[in-house]
């Protein structure tokens, strides 16, 4: 096949276009300009998506005797990545960047040009499988449960998984990096990126401020409404977060005291102590089936609302786009806005990607 790799200047990305190249498929590397200053994307090791980033990506393709080249997706992804952020905190919700960035810049944006341009998939250094069971597409967990991305890549439709490619999924990250180190690639050893990488510093409250300016409110307490403080703006919290939050007295009982809700609209954030965050039931919208088989009935799978973290026994039903997930134990820091991942548990092969949709309630 011709497959376009896409190459972030990382050891997984260049492993993995290594064997795109090896099972003889036809390569081309690609880089993405992701900002129009990239020299703003990295403090330290944090960040990604630099300069130094792309000449990494290019020592690799040179490497690996590919063609290469650097696309500049810059404001595609400010609008669809950077804004849609911003505008969920400003609406009280929490997002996660990741999936958005996966679903509409890398399997979106970038599959669509490189249909375009002839291209039968697009490989990727994702950790996650994809399997043919009975002539239909399943992601699954990686074998490396510890890397797993399933989660990120479980918003992805079925025609969009059927030109992806996951060459790592299969593989352990130490043993990446051993065989990064074998072929020479210069970024065996380079640290992983974190976080959300157009926020180098980690620094998003101040990031958010920067856009939305200063929104101030009250800090409440959810059983007795009395204030316990201000804020500049909601935008600044999200859903379980404990530190931070600028109360100057401390609970009556003595422990410590998390934001429960937010409410944009009046400014106000509740908290509380963190028996108000356990949640039973999940309300989500905007389902997406990455199998094209949608829920049949009250099925019993295993759900994950984080990228790592926040995983539970549940009973899930669909009905159209809207999801009602019923937890078996209850889980802590479920906020509107982040996204909901159903699996069938299934040891032996990975667990199976059932579906995913945005949280829009809790209770």
């Amino acid at each position: 096949m011709r497959v376009l790799a896409a190459m972030s200047g990382g050891v997984d990305s260049a492993v993995a276009a290594a064997r795109a190249v090896d099972a003889g498929h036809e390569v081309v590397g690609v880089h993405l300009a992701l900002s129009a200053k990239p020299g703003t994307l990295r403090t330290g090791s944090r960040g990604c998506c630099t300069i130094e980033d792309s000449h990494d990506a290019r020592r690799a393709a040179d490497i690996l005797g590919i063609p290469f080249y650097i696309w500049d997706f810059a404001e595609r992804f400010t609008e669809e990545v950077v804004e849609t952020f911003v505008g969920e905190y400003a609406a009280g919700r929490t997002p996660n960047p990741c999936v958005t960035c996966n679903e509409k810049i890398k399997f979106e944006a970038l599959l669509e040009k490189a249909m375009a341009l002839g291209f039968d998939a697009v490989a990727t250094g994702h950790y996650a499988r994809l399997a043919t069971v009975d002539g239909e597409l399943e992601l699954r967990r990686s074998a490396d449960e510890g890397k797993d991305q399933s989660y990120v890549l479980a918003s992805l439709t079925p025609e969009q998984l059927s030109h992806a490619m996951f060459p790592l999924g299969d593989s352990w990250k130490t043993d990446v990096r051993a065989e990064a180190e074998r072929r020479g690639l210069s970024v065996a050893n380079k640290p992983d990126s974190h976080d959300i990488c157009f926020i180098p510093d980690g620094d998003t409250k101040q990031f958010l401020e920067n856009r939305l300016g200063q929104r101030p409110g009250q800090l409440v307490d959810a059983e007795t409404g009395a204030v316990l403080g201000q804020h500049t703006g909601v935008h600044g919290f999200t859903v379980g977060q404990r530190k931070g939050l600028g109360i100057d007295a401390p609970a009556d009982d003595g422990r410590p005291r998390y934001v429960l809700s937010l409410e944009p609209v009046s400014g106000t954030v509740k908290v509380g102590s963190s028996t108000g965050l356990g949640v039973d039931v999940i309300e989500a919208d905007r389902a997406i089936w990455p199998s094209g088989r949608a829920l049949d009935g009250p099925t019993e799978c295993v759900v994950q609302v984080r990228a790592h973290g926040g995983i539970a026994e549940a009973v899930a039903e669909a009905d159209g786009e809207h999801v009602n997930v019923q937890l078996r134990e209850p889980l802590r820091g479920v906020a509107p806005g982040q996204v909901v991942v159903l699996y069938r548990p299934d040891a032996g092969a990975g667990d199976l990607v059932l579906g995913s949709a945005k949280i829009s309630s809790t209770r």
